[in-house]
């Protein structure tokens, strides 16, 4: 399966105001620095049929938090691109499968995070899905996968025990007990780039 796209081909995130509007864009490749601007992201947390939360290594050469693990999948929406279109893009690019029941959980999260001189700065609305058939992670953006009961993987975030990504962990304590089935968020909420 083809996971990322052709090479030389420039992505684009879209900048924000305080307010969540689109201001502008950036070359992703060069966005992330000791400065970022704050720009439009996402994060999505996969389950499978039994419940169990599917986490991911990010690749130990990737620019940003490389070897952190944390949720199942992250990315930008490119400029014009409907959000939940953008979710399912990057879950098949990197993790080469399908979301069903896509949902919106918290559909105003946004964080900063720095490591090592970088730092992340977005307003990133949390989804959660179930997936449709096997894995097959792009090495180019993912190092390892686990599969975990949620509540144990939960409960060892919130007490520390667990290390995960920034982001990965202040999402987690906002996310409900049982997110695999959480009721959707309105999309209104959303920061109004992204609606």
């Amino acid at each position: 399966m083809t996971h990322a796209p052709a090479s030389g081909t420039t992505e684009l995130v879209v900048l924000l105001d305080e307010d969540g509007r689109a201001v502008g864009t950036h070359d992703k490749r060069t966005v992330h620095h000791a400065d970022t601007p704050l720009h439009l992201a996402f994060s999505c947390y996969l389950f499978d049929a039994d419940g169990r939360v599917l986490l991911t290594r990010r690749a130990l050469h990737k620019a940003t938090f490389p070897g952190v693990w944390t949720n199942s999948c992250c990315g930008h929406p490119a400029p014009g691109e409907d959000l939940e279109g953008a979710v399912r893009r990057r879950v098949r690019q990197e993790l080469g499968v399908e979301v069903d029941d896509l949902r919106l959980l918290l559909p105003a999260f946004r964080y900063r995070a720095e490591l090592g001189g970088v730092v992340e700065n977005e307003m990133c609305p949390v989804f959660a899905g179930r997936v449709r058939g096997r894995v097959d992670p792009d090495p180019d953006e993912v190092g390892d996968t686990a599969w975990e009961p949620w509540q144990p993987f939960r409960e060892a975030v919130l007490d520390g025990s667990r290390e995960v990504s920034v982001w990965c962990h202040e999402q987690v304590q906002q996310l409900p007990a049982d997110p695999d089935a959480a009721p959707a968020a309105p999309p209104g909420t959303l920061p109004p780039a992204a609606r």
